[in-house]
């Protein structure tokens, strides 16, 4: 075993560091506070390529396809605004679909799109639905075909980027009665007549990414941007979630980073009673709690990815990593609020801003409690 991060991780970890802290940090409370989408700095990370480092450079983009090298990463972009981070991240929504379950010929057409450094564009994945989360036999939104084309009709629920994304990668059921074995995926074009944005929620946290539904009437879509074979995309959508759920754990290790380092600063330089607070057992302590879980967790997700890229199945690591490192930044966000006591609670400290964008870790591409289903059916 070596714990030790490359030249080039090293390389990749600063890389994605300075931009975090140069473009997202400076303006995460503000896009919060607005709700509004961070144009002005997804434009910048196209520039430098963060928003495709991810494509293979065939296709355009940065060529880092081993996940560990993708973990850290986004460790480095969650620990400057989960909400920035996510919307950057809307550009791996539709292409890693694409690259996971397209012909080269749908790769080659759709995946340089999204290596523009001039022009942003952005993608969505749409599987849950009003009545469907984790439960993927009950899919609602139909696609039947009509000769060369399918027409797409439901509606899709809690989607990043929804109505506002270029390029849509879109689960729907093309068998009523396959079960599992009934649903195909398809790219739609963020531009298709009868493909239309609907509410946009209003969140918790991650308040600079656009979450939204998105509605489907008589959406036709070309038999050619089928992914995969027809009635074989569940296996597809499950393999991408395995492989999604380590970088969900080491985005929680991201934003749990940055509540710890700010209370442990904070604590170090505020003296009650002639001293520093951080003096205290009752503050010092959790504190170092804090810290063994972050790297715990950090180095859960980084085994989940090791497995990953050595062709291995990392289905019951991915699952203990997310589980683990989304209750853990829940738990060390919520600490430092704690710690920081009245401070900790006012809008004018990020704390409150990092304690509201943790509770979605151990909720998104997966609850905690569907990956402990996961775990003790494969264990």
């Amino acid at each position: 075993m070596d714990f030790e991060l490359t030249s080039d991780q090293r390389g990749l970890r600063e890389w994605a560091h300075g931009f975090a802290e140069r473009e997202m940090r400076p303006v995460a409370a503000r896009y919060d506070e607005s709700e509004e989408m961070p144009w002005e700095v997804l434009a910048k990370a196209a520039e430098v390529g963060l928003l495709s480092y991810f494509i293979p450079e065939t296709y355009g983009g940065g060529g880092v396809e081993r996940l560990l090298d993708l973990l850290v990463i986004h460790e480095e972009l969650f620990w400057g605004c989960a909400g920035i981070a996510t919307a950057m991240g809307g550009v791996g929504l539709a292409s890693i679909p694409i690259m996971e379950l397209g012909s080269e010929a749908q790769r080659r057409q759709w995946l340089p799109l999204f290596c523009d450094p001039h022009h942003p564009r952005l993608g969505a994945m749409c599987l849950t639905e009003p009545q469907a989360g984790s439960d993927v036999v009950a899919l609602a939104t139909r696609a039947e075909r009509h000769g060369d084309h399918y027409v797409l009709n439901g509606t899709k629920t809690f989607i990043t980027n929804g109505g506002i994304a270029d390029v849509y990668v879109v689960f729907a059921r093309t068998d009523p009665a396959g079960g599992y074995g009934g649903v195909s995926a398809f790219v739609v074009d963020g531009h298709t007549p009868g493909l239309t944005g609907g509410k946009k929620f209003k969140k918790l946290g991650l308040r600079a990414s656009h979450t939204a539904e998105v509605h489907f009437d008589q959406v036709e879509v070309p038999e050619a941007n089928r992914l995969g074979e027809e009635n074989a995309a569940f296996l597809g959508a499950m393999k991408m979630l395995e492989h999604s759920r380590p970088s969900v754990a080491i985005a929680a290790v991201g934003v749990a980073r940055a509540a710890y380092e700010y209370a442990l600063d904070y604590t170090r330089g505020r003296v009650q009673f002639g001293r520093p607070i951080y003096s205290n057992q009752a503050v010092s302590f959790p504190l170092a709690d804090s810290l063994t879980k972050i790297e715990a967790a950090r180095l859960l997700a980084y085994r989940a990815a090791w497995l990953a890229d050595h062709q291995q199945s990392c289905q019951l690591e991915g699952s203990m990593a997310k589980a683990f490192a989304g209750d853990m930044a829940m738990e060390t966000a919520t600490r430092a609020v704690q710690l920081m006591g009245g401070y900790g609670y006012m809008r004018d400290y990020p704390v409150e801003k990092w304690f509201r964008d943790a509770k979605i870790m151990s909720i998104y591409e997966g609850t905690s409690e569907i990956q402990r289903r996961v775990m003790t059916g494969l264990m």
